[in-house]
């Protein structure tokens, strides 16, 4: 709706201001970009755990498009609080982060009964992968894309995961 001000010239009216829950400054403060904690009936949940901002706002983006429930970290910490609070379906995780990285947070949730049957797909741009790292994700059970994936490929490896 346009107003009209002092002078007769046309004005839009101010831009709404969104504030932030608690929860919500929270979860930005930890790393957390998104946390859906009801999926709606019949969606898989599936969450990103990626340090890069970029790759993890346009996973999730795209996979939302797709219909599917994302909750989105942007540290392996933060992923693994995450993943107690929202039990996804299926985990999308970057190999190389600080501090923890995807192959520390893969040890993690094997290592929680709720989490050990959960599918991982690590996705990484590092191409030169020790034939130890390898196989012990193998191992572990996680799947492995390198970056970077195209849509379809992206899509294509949700619903693998989610459909095991």
């Amino acid at each position: 709706m346009l107003a009209r001000s002092a002078s007769g010239a046309t004005t839009s009216p101010p831009p709404t201001r969104f504030r932030l829950t608690n929860r919500a400054k929270a979860n930005r403060i930890r790393g957390v970009i998104a946390a859906a904690v009801e999926p709606a009936t019949g969606t898989r949940r599936i969450l990103i755990v990626d340090d890069d901002r970029a790759v993890a706002d346009t996973f999730s983006r795209m996979l939302r498009l797709e219909g599917f429930d994302v909750a989105t970290a942007l540290s392996a910490e933060a992923g693994l609080e995450l993943a107690e609070e929202v039990r996804p379906d299926a985990i999308i995780l970057d190999l190389r982060m600080p501090i923890v990285n995807g192959l520390q947070f893969l040890r993690v949730i094997r290592a929680r009964a709720h989490l050990v049957e959960v599918p991982v797909a690590i996705v990484t741009g590092d191409y030169f992968l020790g034939e130890h790292t390898a196989m012990e994700l193998k191992s572990l059970g996680a799947s492995v894309r390198f970056k970077p994936l195209w849509l379809e490929d992206l899509v294509a490896l949700a619903r693998a995961l989610v459909s095991v």
